[in-house]
């Protein structure tokens, strides 16, 4: 695999976690992108619809970019207990799912503007509480090709066997 800023590699802090989330660069340049607009949406002249949509524009950006700073890092494996597990960061609160809980570890390529991107899904089976969860990841989410995320899953021992 390459690495280089297209193709990020897995972050390894030193411990045991491996993670992934939205490059860091991305998350900049919404910001930058956010704070241009604001400075157009004053400086140029324009009516009022079009000063609205500007900054209704600076509004996305921003919630766009805190989202993914928020949401760092969106995956990661984790050792819980000495049982390999998956942690995923969502807005309220990180959540850990242990190997037995993974269900299903699949890649799907979904149509894209005229071509096939693949996305991670992970099936969550709660035992317990007879619930289930999906989960999607995409380049976005993960900073790297979903691809590469199934490798290193599949080598931690967090991918089951097809049924």
């Amino acid at each position: 695999m390459l690495e280089d800023e297209f193709h990020p590699q897995p972050r390894d802090n030193g411990s045991d976690v491996v993670s992934w989330a939205t490059p860091m660069g991305a998350v900049y340049a919404m910001f930058a992108g956010g704070i241009a607009l604001a400075i157009a949406a004053i400086v140029v002249p324009t009516e009022t619809a079009g000063r609205f949509l500007l900054a209704l524009a600076v509004i996305g950006l921003f919630v766009m970019a805190g989202l993914a700073l928020k949401q760092r890092p969106r995956l990661a494996v984790i050792d819980d207990n000495g049982t390999p597990a998956i942690a995923v960061q969502r807005l309220l609160a990180r959540h850990v799912f242990p190997r037995p809980q993974i269900d299903r570890v699949r890649l799907v390529r979904y149509p894209r503007l005229g071509r096939r991107v693949p996305m991670l899904e992970i099936d969550i089976v709660d035992r317990a509480t007879d619930t289930e969860k999906l989960l999607i990841f995409g380049r976005w989410d993960l900073g790297t090709n979903p691809e590469d995320v199934l490798e290193v899953l599949t080598v931690h021992g967090l991918v089951p066997p097809e049924k």
